[in-house]
């Protein structure tokens, strides 16, 4: 569908002319905040506004002098990939009282800042809330002081209060991600697939802690993608006895021939009576009840260290220039709000709504309504829990229902990495489902050959973390031998297919519909889940293993400019894979901070490339020493990566000198990122209940048949939600020439990266957040989870 283009705003007619924009990061620091920063300045730069660094938080708001500078475009250049926050961030005693907010209202009257943009958790967010609330009555003490002129209180009437959550943790309720939380993940992760390998060889059980005091969004979520046998978390504690079923789990695992044990607990974990469980008392147990040899790893600060992670950069970027527009369009009236993230959707919502909302969720807890705590925590988190428990904890046989029904899954075309994490979550989902799993090696190519095995619950035991795909993968298409296929089918009495797999899947499955036709052996339930590094599947703004390969990028990309640090200036073009769409190119390029990024959707010509050189010559000169394009392997035929270099060559002589690197299938290999092995696990269970669904719908006089369009579906993530969709209804929306949608929602994010790299362009906000309310999820019976 087409976005309307109705709201476009353009450098020369952008109103924060005369508008003063403060940022400051306060609180505890968090992966990403430098990125958001970086954003902040030099978006409020190209409206025209000044814009300062407040240092040291709201101490140095209180404190005031050199804390409170001036910020330029040079003065962010190569702080995107730097952890933590370069512009300090503090507690502040003294922010608390009234005298402390006295002094930072005169400090800001003073630079004639109006518009305070604020990265930090829900206690920085609120006290930025109380100072706008207060502002005019400070402004009057001061007067009354005098400090500052009468007319100072008419030109400065109004504070405006825009906030981005920075904390690790991600509980702050209102948002599915907060800034820093995919970067604490990728170093539980590390850890984790570190200790995994030291503890098959020892057959140790180990236990991990990980932080979240309040939230154990950081050890559900890891505990999801690594496969844990247990966690524990503050927002939903075990039921009384469960030393007893932790034990039973742990032992059932190693007689199943498992040689380790995981168990990831959030420090703030507690019992039913709000007891504290400690690492060293899970140890404690183990060694105990079970003899198990038993260690403890305490991650502590290392989850706030390092470099933030792709999706960190880009979250921060996408909500540094939605809180500068947030600013632009407030009025006296507007309500503080914070700029945060919902599905792929940036939004933004009332401040203090979400602050309320966050100390409602402890307040849940602390009078023991767990259920209505993880319903409070949000979609993201309740979904999060829901898929843990379906995946970790196999019920008894005698518990299981009993479908009758054999499901088939397989992956198709090139792998990506999140593949094996998907196909472990579809087969025990469909296991618990009742059904017989049945695992296909080699895509449609081991299908019509016959290489079909059932599949069991153990047999996908530590498949989370493996890159590529287990089960092997080809991008042959099944249309030429459709005849086999079908006999396999018939042979297996295959029910149901689940496909993982890019874009070669999706072809596959409109073979298999136009076959249905002749053979009713595909007249049965077909989903695809998207899996590509390319992230070119129609019907799906995300695919897994698209972050892998982002991530991938991002750190090469780091690498390789710090590679010319302390050189002359030199200037590096990189090549990207993707065929024909250019999302690794574009989404990488905004990630790693690259001056251009050259695609085939947006077709350029000699001049372009010209006008890029030129404009990098002129920012070599004044003040960059290192300059990033990328360029997409498809993007045009004849402007070829050893053109562009030569070109950057020449006309770049005596200014910088360039280099070339072709980055390869390294985008396609190495360990799955936390994003993927959540995304593919969450998605993959999807999938499989619809299966389960579409299965009972078809199941007629003993038999399943299913021949309608909705009984061939993709899932995929649309914006805001995941959606069902058939795929011949996305025909229509596909270039099937270059393998490629019509539609790109990630093109809108080209003119940001644009913006940040100093080009004059015009930015679509027909797609920026609008102020919306927070939902109030409250948990219905039916529904309430149970405790594990």
């Amino acid at each position: 569908m087409a976005q309307p283009d109705t709201k476009k705003i353009f450098f020369e007619n952008l109103s924060g002319a005369g508008k003063a924009i403060a940022v400051l990061t306060s609180g505890g620091d968090a992966q990403g905040m430098n990125a958001a920063v970086r954003a902040v300045v030099r978006m409020g730069l190209y409206v025209g506004a000044k814009v300062y660094f407040i240092h040291e938080g709201y101490q140095g708001m209180v404190d005031g002098g050199e804390n409170i500078k001036e910020a330029t475009w040079e003065s962010v250049s190569s702080m995107l990939q730097v952890g933590g926050t370069v512009i300090g961030s503090a507690r502040c005693k003294e922010f608390r009282s009234h005298e402390g907010r006295l002094k930072a209202a005169h400090n800001l009257v003073q630079q004639g800042i109006t518009n305070l943009c604020v990265i930090g958790g829900d206690g920085s967010l609120t006290g930025a809330n109380l100072f706008r609330e207060e502002w005019s009555g400070l402004l009057g003490e001061l007067v009354d002081q005098g400090l500052i002129e009468a007319d100072a209180v008419q030109k400065y009437s109004a504070l405006h209060i825009v906030g981005m959550v920075g904390s690790i943790d991600n509980d702050f309720c209102g948002t599915d991600m907060t800034i820093g939380t995919d970067s604490a993940l990728h170093r539980i992760i590390e850890v984790v697939d570190a200790i995994m390998t030291t503890a098959q060889s020892h057959q140790r059980t180990f236990v991990l802690e990980v932080m979240g005091r309040h939230c154990g969004y950081l050890a559900l979520v890891s505990a999801l993608a690594c496969g844990a046998d247990w966690v524990l978390i503050p927002e939903m504690p075990p039921e009384d006895g469960w030393e007893d079923k932790m034990c039973q789990k742990l032992s059932a695992n190693r007689a199943g021939m498992k040689r380790l044990n995981i168990i990831i607990v959030a420090e703030g974990a507690i019992d039913r009576n709000n007891k504290s469980i400690t690492t060293d008392l899970i140890k404690n147990l183990v060694v105990k009840c079970l003899g198990f040899d038993t260690r403890v790893t305490i991650l502590g600060h290392v989850q706030r260290g390092g470099t933030p992670s792709a999706f960190d950069r880009i979250l921060a970027s996408r909500m540094g220039v939605e809180a500068v527009l947030a600013l632009l369009e407030t009025t006296a009236n507007t309500p503080a709000c914070v700029v945060s993230l919902c599905g792929n959707q940036s939004v933004r919502l009332p401040l203090m709504e979400c602050v309320q909302m966050t100390q409602e969720v402890q307040k849940a807890m602390d009078e023991k309504r767990f259920e209505e705590a993880v319903k409070l925590r949000g979609r993201s988190f309740e979904n999060n829990l829901k898929t843990y428990k379906l995946l970790a904890h196999r019920k008894p046989e005698s518990e299981l229902p009993t479908s009758n029904f054999n499901v088939a899954v397989l992956n198709v075309g090139a792998p990506a990495a999140g593949m094996n994490a998907a196909v472990r979550s579809a087969v025990r989902v469909g296991i618990s489902e009742g059904h017989k799993m049945f695992a296909v090696s080699d895509g449609f190519e081991g299908f019509y050959k016959g290489q079909i095995k059932e599949i069991k619950w153990a047999d996908v035991g530590g498949w989370t973390g493996q890159g590529g795909s287990l089960l092997g993968t080809k991008r042959t298409l099944p249309a030429k031998h459709v005849d086999k296929i079908a006999e396999q089918m018939r042979m297996h009495n295959i029910n149901a297919l689940l496909v993982v797999g890019g874009f070669e899947a999706f072809l596959s499955l409109l073979e298999l519909l136009t076959a249905r036709g002749k053979y009713d052996e595909f007249c049965v339930p077909m989903v695809m889940v998207p899996a590509t590094v390319s992230n070119n599947v129609p019907g799906s703004d995300l695919s897994i293993g698209a972050d892998t390969a982002l991530n991938a990028i991002t750190t090469t990309c780091d690498r390789i400019k710090q590679s010319a640090s302390g050189t002359k200036r030199r200037v590096f073009i990189i090549e990207t894979m993707g065929g024909y769409c250019g999302y690794l190119a574009s989404v990488g390029g905004l990630a790693a901070g690259a001056d251009a990024a050259y695609i085939y959707e947006e077709p350029f010509d000699i001049r372009d490339l010209q006008a890029n050189v030129e404009h990098l010559t002129e920012k070599m000169k004044t003040s960059i020493q290192r300059g990033l394009v990328l360029r997409n392997e498809n993007s045009n035929e004849n402007y070829t990566t050893d053109f562009i270099y030569q070109l950057y060559s020449e006309e770049g002589k005596g200014v910088f000198d360039s280099r070339k690197n072709v980055l390869g299938h390294m985008q396609q290999g190495g360990a799955p990122s936390p994003f993927d092995r959540n995304f593919g696990t969450k998605i993959s269970a999807k999938a499989m209940q619809w299966v389960t669904k579409k299965l009972t719908e078809t199941f007629r006089q003993g038999r399943v048949f299913a021949n309608t369009e909705d009984s061939c579906c993709l899932l995929g993530m649309r914006r805001r939600a995941l959606v069902f969709q058939p795929v011949v209804q996305l025909k229509e929306h596909t270039d099937f020439v270059h393998r490629i949608p019509k539609e790109q929602w990630w093109l809108k994010l080209r003119p940001l990266m644009k913006i940040l790299a100093k080009y004059k362009t015009s930015y679509d906000v027909s797609d920026s957040g609008q102020l919306e309310h927070v939902v109030r999820n409250r948990p219905k019976e039916s529904d309430a989870s149970v405790a594990m």
